[in-house]
């Protein structure tokens, strides 16, 4: 589905995002992989930037893991947004945020940063939202020093549901989907504020080292296109 800037952003002659992909939870859709290695599990970026169609349930965007007991997920509970590593049943790692995210006729650029090699146990989990850093949760959960999570394991990776239980769709639309493999990246790498208009907007990024099992989804023809 063609889209023109994501994220309430506007033109001013850069980089330009042309297309995106949809996800409709009535036929459940969903992207995934399975990577032929495991890689780094401490550090790593996920950004993508997605247009909300329904405000209700639990709606992933990117799951990682073995089982219902051992995963790392992204996903918005109803309007809040929610990162969660969970082991053994256990939060291990949990973020919820304050800031509730209502508006369906908006993109969100969403940039989830972690690492757990960080000293500073705030800052091995950053969530950034539209280039700003969230930094007021209801659930504020840090991993401890060195956590290895589920993200990258050779477990399938879904891009739009959970897919331990096969379940919680998401409903919307993705664009410039970027998972980085052994790098905390901040927003700053994946967009920037328009300095006319304050607006945040997309930025190229095919500089970037995306790592072993990194990835980078254009969807800028029928079918999905990954580097």
């Amino acid at each position: 589905m063609p889209i023109i800037i994501p994220a309430n952003s506007a033109a001013s002659g850069g980089y330009e995002v042309d297309n995106s992909l949809r996800f409709n939870t009535a036929s459940s859709d969903y992207l995934t992989r399975t990577p032929s290695s495991a890689s780094n599990r401490k550090t790593f970026t996920f950004s993508a930037w997605v247009k909300r169609c329904n405000q209700s349930g639990a709606n992933v965007i990117f799951q990682q893991g073995s089982d219902t007991a051992n995963y790392f997920k992204m996903n918005f509970q109803n309007e809040y947004l929610r990162w969660r590593g969970v082991t053994g049943g256990s939060n291990i790692a949990y973020l919820t945020t304050n800031k509730a995210f209502r508006d369906l006729s908006a993109w969100y650029h969403i940039v989830a940063r972690f690492d757990s090699t960080n000293s500073t146990a705030g800052n091995r989990m950053r969530l950034y939202i539209n280039g700003v850093e969230e930094t007021s949760f209801s659930t504020d959960i840090n991993p401890s020093l060195n956590y290895e999570s589920f993200v990258n394991t050779t477990n399938p990776i879904d891009i739009g549901r959970d897919n331990a239980s096969n379940a919680s769709f998401f409903d919307g639309y993705m664009s410039e989907i970027c998972f980085i493999d052994g790098l905390a990246l901040a927003a700053d790498s994946f967009g920037e504020f328009d300095e006319d208009s304050g607006i945040w907007k997309p930025i190229s990024v095919s500089g970037l080292t995306f790592g072993n099992n990194g990835f980078y989804q254009e969807y800028k023809q029928s079918g999905t296109s990954q580097n």
